[in-house]
Formats: C-alpha cells, sequence, structure tokens
C-alpha cells in the first residue's frame, strides 16, 4: 500500500518499488518487478487472481530461479495455500511477503520483508547447490512459514503470521537459520500447474445459540459442494437431532464436510468425544490439524480435480502438499 494525496491507504503501483526502495540496487542478484494488472486491495482477492498468478508462474517458470510475491496481508494465507495447491512438483522457491505498515512510512516493515524475501527466494544449499526451500511460504517479520500453515494472528504488530502447528522452515536474525528437516523435499519431477479451481465452498462456523434455520441455509446452497465445518476443540459439534439430520441430508446431496477446529493449535480428533462421534457416521470427514484457509484452499483444488466421490474423498484426507501432519 501507499498513500495518495489526500492521505489515505491505497494499492501501490509495484512498478515504483524500485523508487520507494533504493537498497533493492544493492542486492547481488537481477530482479525483474512484474504487476499482473492494476494493484487491488488484497479482500478484493478472487480464484481468478490466483489461477493467473499460478499461470504466470509456470509460463515464466524456467527464467528464474525464484519467486517473490507481494500481497497484501489480510488474504495472503488463502493465496498461499492456495497456490501451494496448484504449483505441483514445485522445485523452487515461491515467498510471499508484505507488510504492515505501508513503504511510503518512516516505520514501515516493508523493505526487511522484501530483502529477506529476496533473499530466500534466492537461497541455495551450502552444500548440495540445490534450491534450500522449494515450497509455497510466507515470509514475515523474522519467520519463514509453510504457506498452506500459515494464519494471519496479528493486525497491530509486526508479528502478523503464525504456524501453530507446523515449525517455521527457516529464521531470519544476523544471518538466515534454516529448519532443513522441515523443508518439504521431493523427488525430481516436472512442475505441474492446474488451472481450475471450484469455487462451490463455503465455511460454517458453529457457535451456541446456531439454530437449524441457519445452518441449511447455508448448507442448501444451490451448487455447494463442499463446507469448511468449523467445529469446537477437537472437532466436536451439538448433537442435537436437527442438527445431525442437517449434516446428513448435506453429505447425501454429495456436499463433502471437512471438519476443523476453531482453535489454532491442536487436531480434529473425531470420535475422542461423545459429541463428534456421530460425525464420522454421517461421512464428515476429519481436517487434522488443517488450518482454516488451507482447508477452503484444498477444498475448491480437490474438487475441481473432478474425481468420483470415493477419490475426491481419499484426496481430502490425504497430505498433499504438508497442510496437515497425519499421526
Amino acid at each position: 500500500m501507499a498513500y495518495n494525496k489526500r492521505g489515505e491507504l491505497i494499492p501501490m503501483n509495484f512498478e515504483q518499488i524500485r523508487k520507494r526502495m533504493p537498497e533493492l540496487r544493492q542486492l547481488n542478484m537481477e530482479v525483474e518487478v512484474v504487476s499482473l494488472g492494476p494493484p487491488i486491495d488484497s479482500s478484493n482477492i478472487t480464484v481468478a487472481d490466483w489461477l493467473a498468478l499460478a499461470a504466470y508462474i509456470q509460463e515464466s517458470y524456467t527464467r528464474y530461479d525464484g519467486f517473490v510475491v507481494l500481497h497484501g496481508t489480510d488474504t495472503m494465507a488463502y493465496s498461499a495455500a492456495a497456490m501451494s495447491f496448484l504449483l505441483e512438483n514445485l522445485s523452487k522457491t515461491v515467498v510471499f511477503t508484505g507488510a504492515q505498515v505501508p513503504v511510503g512510512r518512516i516505520r514501515t516493515d516493508a523493505r526487511r520483508n522484501i530483502v529477506t524475501a529476496m533473499e530466500l527466494a534466492a537461497a541455495r544449499h551450502p552444500v548440495a547447490g540445490t534450491v534450500r526451500v522449494p515450497e509455497v511460504c510466507i515470509f514475515f517479520n523474522d519467520l519463514l512459514i509453510r504457506g498452506n500453515r500459515a494464519k494471519k494472528v496479528e493486525s497491530q504488530q509486526y508479528d502478523a503470521f503464525r504456524s501453530e502447528n507446523y515449525p517455521p522452515l527457516a529464521r531470519a536474525g544476523i544471518e538466515l537459520i534454516f529448519n532443513d528437516e522441515q523443508i518439504r523435499l521431493l523427488p525430481a519431477a516436472p512442475l505441474r500447474v492446474h488451472t481450475h479451481l471450484d469455487d462451490g465452498v463455503s465455511v460454517l462456523r458453529l457457535f451456541p445459540g446456531i439454530t437449524e434455520r441457519m445452518v441449511r441455509a447455508q448448507l442448501e446452497v444451490d451448487d455447494l459442494r463442499g463446507c469448511v465445518l468449523e467445529t469446537y476443540g477437537s472437532g466436536n459439534a451439538p448433537t442435537a437431532p436437527w442438527f445431525l439430520q442437517c449434516l446428513r441430508d448435506a453429505t447425501q446431496r454429495g456436499v463433502h464436510l471437512l471438519n476443523v477446529s476453531q482453535c489454532e493449535e491442536g487436531r480434529v480428533m473425531q470420535g475422542r468425544y461423545e459429541t463428534s462421534a456421530h460425525l464420522s457416521e454421517i461421512g464428515v470427514l476429519g481436517g487434522d490439524d488443517i488450518t482454516v484457509e488451507a482447508a477452503v484452499a484444498k477444498l475448491m483444488f480437490v474438487l475441481g480435480l473432478n474425481q468420483n466421490h470415493t477419490v475426491t474423498r481419499r484426496l481430502l484426507t490425504q497430505d498433499l502438499r504438508g497442510e496437515i501432519t497425519l499421526i
């Protein structure tokens, strides 16, 4: 973001970044700045924007050693998660970053975040010489986080993103310290960029006092194919007959329900308590320790593959890009 003449925050023209950040000239690397259309506030991000970014990375994949995506913080975790699913067999670093304070202000965190993200995108293993972090990531403040494990947890401090259920991939202090054991390395294979996401997805967050009318209004939407069910604790939900019937009706219509905990830490363990035992019988899928942001993106991705019901359910419970920890 940057300030207009009236002092309002508006999306910055990224072509001005060299002017606003002269320190980029000091980096020992070639940097090319590309804007994918007019800049927008990240609150306006759409599935079409995700697909456009994936398509750009595909067409320019061989020209660059790594990619840094400048993105607003509000929906960055959703975008990074979506990109992790769209870019299969990724062997280069894609780092999302941004700032809590606009680049035009004196105490901005933009400069440090962008410069460090570029260093991370270009990082190579000191011995093997290979790409150090062949993943979609978010770098913010001093942490490099797996993209589909990140959540925005802060709106007023610089440490805006956390990964509660998975360790950071790297830390940035005086030196860059990599957590190599946590970085996801895959057998060599050609990059495969997926071109379709199904937006027939919703999120239903439970709360005490939720009514049948509200639940049915959410689950009976035309063309709904998947729903992230935000439950309590380790995956618990009401056992009222009307609630279970609503879920049963949805699954019988072919809607895939993915159970995700409202807690930032921990995991869904369906059947641990009586209040979650019935969910598996109905056909609700346990989301393990996936974040809501990654669950939305995963549903869109898997449903976009247009597989049969059995394969779709299997893919939704598999660890596809390091988004869940299976136990």
